[in-house]
């Protein structure tokens, strides 16, 4: 069996396995992100060292005997049950909930936040892709209504959003931030947080979007428990030997992230 070798840091400084919250999974196919709030669910945050592998094969690295669920993304902010999702042609939307035990949904990205949730007390899994669309259509939250709608109570979530591009590097227009703002809060509260930046370059019209941050005040504002929330300090565009980025690269090239449902109780409704 072949050993796993660190992942190639961009900034060598920064040590192995120095992510508070976070931790390096090494198996003999590499090593993929896993964050310890979610320490009781298998899951992972994958890299493109793991380029040319797909669910299909990634899930066999996270779990063993689990079924795949993965959508045709096309940022929006439709949420399916995993059972709809489940072969090819894959199912147009942005995010999976769990209807069964022993599904591995997943999510993929290039810059957007994988965001994955987990219910530890029915064991109920989801997997969103939140761009930008993606929280101003509030995708998160409609992920979590699902889970809602079957017994999951939201004080009990947890919530892990992976590596994404930073905000000081999200150049956008000023209106987009404001599409984002109309859904999670006030503009001047996001600013406050840090959420939104002013624009590095001065650019008249823009600003910089630090869209896990909005995602972050966006759950805080649907009274998710803040210590139930845990988001990568990693950025997308600033570790091209880790991730890939459209916004660096401008080339059609992702990473998935997946998480595995764990046994449901029968006596749950299944979701519609």
């Amino acid at each position: 069996m072949a050993e796993a070798v660190d992942p190639p840091f961009d900034r060598p400084d920064a040590g192995f396995n120095a992510l508070e919250g976070w931790t390096w999974i090494g198996c003999y196919g590499g090593y993929y992100l896993q964050a310890d709030l979610l320490i009781d669910f298998e899951h992972g945050f994958f890299t493109r060292q793991w380029e040319g592998r797909g669910p299909e094969v990634l899930a066999g690295y996270v779990s063993a005997g689990v079924s795949v669920h993965r959508p045709q993304q096309v940022h929006s902010a439709l949420v399916l049950p995993a059972s709809a999702a489940s072969a090819e042609p894959w199912p147009q939307a942005d995010g999976l909930v769990s209807d069964a035990g022993g599904q591995s949904l997943w999510v993929c990205g290039a810059d957007c936040t994988p965001v994955l949730l987990a219910d530890p007390v029915s064991g109920r899994v989801a997997a969103c892709h939140a761009g930008w669309r993606g929280v101003a259509g509030g995708i998160v939250l409609r992920a979590i209504e699902r889970l809602e709608a079957v017994g999951c109570r939201r004080q009990d979530l947890l919530v892990a959003l992976g590596p994404a591009v930073a905000g000081e590097r999200y150049q956008v227009e000023r209106s987009v931030a404001e599409r984002v703002a109309a859904q999670v809060a006030p503009f001047a509260d996001l600013e406050r947080v840090g959420a939104v930046l002013p624009d590095a370059e001065g650019l008249a019209g823009h600003v910089r979007l630090d869209i896990r941050a909005a995602q972050q005040l966006q759950l805080l504002q649907a009274g998710v428990d803040a210590e139930h929330i845990t988001s990568c300090p990693l950025c997308t565009v600033a570790e091209p030997l880790l991730f890939h980025s459209w916004r660096r690269d401008q080339q059609k090239a992702v990473q998935w992230s997946g998480i595995v449902s764990q046994q449901l109780d029968p006596d749950l409704v299944n979701l519609d």
